[in-house]
């Protein structure tokens, strides 16, 4: 009970400071009063109905954690114009159009009156996320427009009140996933509804906070005007909490997926979860529902939006990649990614122990676009091969690799060669178990030649040529119980080694990350000279490597770094503020020569001169 009462005064202390502004008292005020309502909220929630729940955390998220890998679907009546308004393209996520073109909603009641996707076939969906080696689905409830795409007894805003369609494309989907053994789930979002006059977003039409127009204070919105709070309330406990109550049991979801809590105050969200879990005790909860800056009260926590590397998360979490840019279809957007980075994409989360939920934006006629077809099946046909390599594993205990990923599960591991030797010699470091035997995940038949170059590193005798160019399986197998080293091993025949700033170990407080996206995987608020950024590495054979920084720069980056390789300088950079916007730089260090052992590459400011030094991505060890 004593560890509970630190945690919620420090909850009390965390929102009262991060939101006070200095000389206003009235505004003091009111974000106290918010702090304390959050603060006993959590308490509440802390001292009862959550930590009970949480008792059976493990057993209901055990089927999730199995899974791996999962179908995200945004479908709704915004995919039938598929990010075209009035004749033109509108940029951005395309199931953003209510908001982006400040649409009434009378105007987008004429949109779902068109809103007819005979082409839909449930079936076909749910075999299509099946055959990509997917385990779980989750669709699209009701999106931020407020649309139920289901026959919402709650609202008649929904799909078969307003549309020709007249049937419910939830309970075909459920079926569907029933016969295919596919986990089913909602998208529902509690905190935005645009179409509703009492809740958070619409700014256009009904002058409601929690808008781009940032009315009423803004994001603090709910503790400087309290008096809306109870018009928020009042959406909450008529459409929001219902509805959701409608979807647990109508259809009786295995997992329930929420997003921009900020959007309410956090005693809202943990009013909503507390309903849920009332409702039904064995559901999922993703991580984006109720969270403050001490805790997640959701099941497991999700990472940011569109990924192409993942920063160091603890526990249980899920990243969202989407095929293109963005979730709803565009048909403008062709930006699809290749079929090999998502299999990589998979392999590395699972190799840190998290999940992929892949979305897909349909088109208005309930077809999957055909650019998603392409990607799904190849998807597929790698997981068909390769998929105990991923479903059920567990991160990997291994030390980092150049040449790619592994993961794990007792007596095994899997090792994702993204960057095939061309000797064919894979040279795995850190196994001090004894190795039983190694073999391609997809020819069993064929035992590959184990041996050791010294106690702690092994070279696993492969084909000639890559089996599989994206991502070729080894599987090694290991005497229990497993003992591994915990350094970082440069592998003597990868031409390139890519140091993340996200796997590099970070001295001194203050350090935040970036979301991961291409070119946003990066470390931020480097703004002491007491912080410092290092790797660790361990080498076996003598070699020379150039080394290259890849780094932002921008207005606001400013100072002098020195960047020391085994307490030696090797480069001293120095950094300008750009005079607009960003700058991402490829910048050469120098060249180095390394003598078999364990190194380190540190990097140490000398002087800070503007709000942040840089935000460093990586250091690339390119072989010479």
């Amino acid at each position: 009970m004593k560890k509970i009462a630190v945690f919620v005064f420090c909850c009390i202390g965390l929102l009262t400071a991060s939101a006070q502004v200095k000389g206003d008292e009235d505004q003091e005020m009111f974000n106290k009063e918010g702090a304390a309502r959050d603060a006993a909220a959590i308490a509440n929630a802390v001292n009862g109905w959550w930590t009970a729940s949480m008792k059976d955390r493990d057993q209901r998220l055990q089927w999730w954690r199995d899974a791996k890998f999962g179908m995200f679907v945004h479908w709704g009546i915004y995919s039938l114009p598929g990010g075209e308004w009035k004749g033109m393209e509108v940029k951005g996520y395309a199931e953003h159009l209510m908001r982006k073109e400040k649409i009434t909603r009378k105007e987008y009641l004429e949109l779902a009156h068109q809103f007819n996707p005979v082409q839909f076939n449930a079936s076909e969906w749910i075999s299509a996320a099946k055959n990509a080696g997917m385990r779980y689905f989750i669709i699209t409830a009701k999106h931020h427009d407020g649309f139920a795409m289901y026959p919402s007894t709650v609202s008649d805003f929904n799909i078969t009140a307003q549309t020709p369609f007249k049937r419910d494309p939830t309970a075909e989907l459920r079926e569907a996933c029933k016969k295919q053994g596919i986990k089913f789930g909602f998208y529902y979002s509690h905190a935005f509804d645009w179409e509703d006059p009492n809740a958070p977003g619409n700014d256009w039409e009904y002058k409601n906070p929690g808008g781009d127009l940032q009315l009423y204070g803004g994001t603090n919105w709910y503790n400087l005007h309290p008096e809306l709070l109870k018009k928020v309330q009042r959406y909450i406990d008529e459409k929001a909490i219902p509805q959701i109550l409608e979807l647990i049991q109508k259809y009786h979801p295995d997992i329930l997926w929420f997003d921009t809590p900020h959007k309410i105050p956090l005693s809202e969200n943990i009013r909503i979860l507390e309903a849920i879990r009332k409702a039904d005790p064995d559901v999922v909860v993703n991580g984006r529902l109720a969270r403050s800056a001490g805790n997640n009260f959701g099941d497991y926590q999700n990472t940011a939006d569109r990924p192409a590397e993942f920063y160091p998360v603890t526990g249980d979490w899920e990243a969202i990649p989407t095929t293109n840019e963005s979730y709803g279809y565009s048909k403008f957007d062709h930006s699809h990614k290749p079929v090999g980075h998502f299999i990589r994409l998979l392999a590395s989360a699972a190799a840190k122990g998290g999940n992929l939920l892949m979305n897909v934006g349909p088109m208005g006629n309930g077809e999957m676009a055909p650019e998603d077809e392409v990607i799904l099946k190849g998807i597929g046909n790698w997981m068909q091969k390769n998929g105990e390599s991923i479903y059920g594993t567990k991160a990997t205990p291994l030390p980092l690799q150049s040449w790619g990923v592994s993961t794990a599960r007792p007596g095994k591991l899997y090792l994702h060669v993204f960057n095939y030797p061309t000797d064919g010699k894979l040279h795995v470091g850190g196994v001090l178990s004894a190795c039983k035997s190694a073999y391609l995940l997809t020819d069993r038949s064929k035992s590959l030649k184990i041996s050791r170059s010294d106690k702690k590193d092994v070279v696993i005798e492969l084909p000639g040529t890559a089996p599989d160019t994206i991502n070729t399986v080894v599987v090694l197998e290991l005497a229990i119980p497993e003992k591994f080293d915990a350094v970082r091993y440069l592998a003597p025949n990868i031409p390139l080694t890519r140091m993340l700033a996200f796997d590099a170990t970070l001295n001194g407080k203050g350090f935040g990350f970036g979301d991961g996206k291409t070119n946003r995987y990066y470390v931020s608020g480097w703004k002491s000279a007491t912080q410092t950024i290092d790797w660790n590495f361990r080498n076996e054979t003598a070699a020379a490597y150039r080394v290259v920084l890849k780094r932002i720069r921008d207005t606001n980056t400013g100072g002098t770094c020195s960047i020391l390789l085994d307490g030696k300088l090797l480069a001293t950079e120095k950094i300008e503020p750009t005079i607009k916007g960003e700058q991402i730089e490829d910048r050469e260090l120098g060249t180095i020569i390394l003598k078999p052992g364990v190194h380190q590459l540190l990097m140490q400011p000398v002087a800070i001169s503007g709000q942040e030094l840089m935000r460093p991505l990586e250091l690339q060890l390119i072989k010479k």
